[in-house]
C-alpha cells in the first residue's frame, strides 16, 4: 500500500509541477526544490495510510467516502494550523535574546514538544 500511495503523490506532483511550468513561470522558480519535495511529505502519506487502517474503505461507497474526505480535510486543516503555530512561534523566538546553547535548533524542538504535548490534548475531543 505505502508504494502505491508514493506513486500517486508522486504522480500528482509531478502533474502540477509541469502545469506550473507552462502555465505560472515566475511562481515555478519561486518554488525552486520545494515543489519536488513533496512527493515526500509525511503528513499526506500518513493520512492516507491511517484512513486504510481505520477502514474508511469499507460499506457504503457515499458514507465511507464522506468519512474519509472528512477525515482527510481535517487532517490538513489540523496540520495547517500547527505549522502556522510554529511558524509563529520561530518568528517570536528569532527576535529575542536567549542562551547561545540553545539558540536555534535545540529552542525549536523544546517548542515542538510543547506544541506536540498541547496538541495531544485535542485527543478523543471528538
Amino acid at each position: 500500500n505505502t508504494i502505491v500511495f508514493i506513486l500517486v503523490i508522486a504522480a500528482l506532483v509531478q502533474f502540477v509541477e509541469m502545469f506550473l511550468k507552462k502555465a505560472m513561470p515566475s511562481l515555478y522558480q519561486s518554488l525552486g526544490v520545494y515543489l519536488p519535495l513533496i512527493t515526500t511529505n509525511c503528513a499526506v502519506l500518513g493520512t492516507a495510510i491511517t484512513s486504510i487502517s481505520k477502514y474508511y474503505y469499507k460499506g457504503n461507497f457515499l458514507k465511507t467516502a464522506g468519512y474519509g474526505l472528512f477525515y482527510s480535510v481535517s487532517t490538513a486543516l489540523g496540520f495547517a494550523i500547527a505549522i502556522v503555530i510554529m511558524a509563529g512561534i520561530r518568528e517570536k523566538i528569532e527576535y529575542n535574546d536567549m542562551l547561545p546553547s540553545i539558540k536555534g535548533m535545540p529552542v525549536v524542538l523544546i517548542s515542538a514538544g510543547l506544541m506536540a504535548m498541547a496538541f495531544m490534548g485535542f485527543a478523543g475531543v471528538i
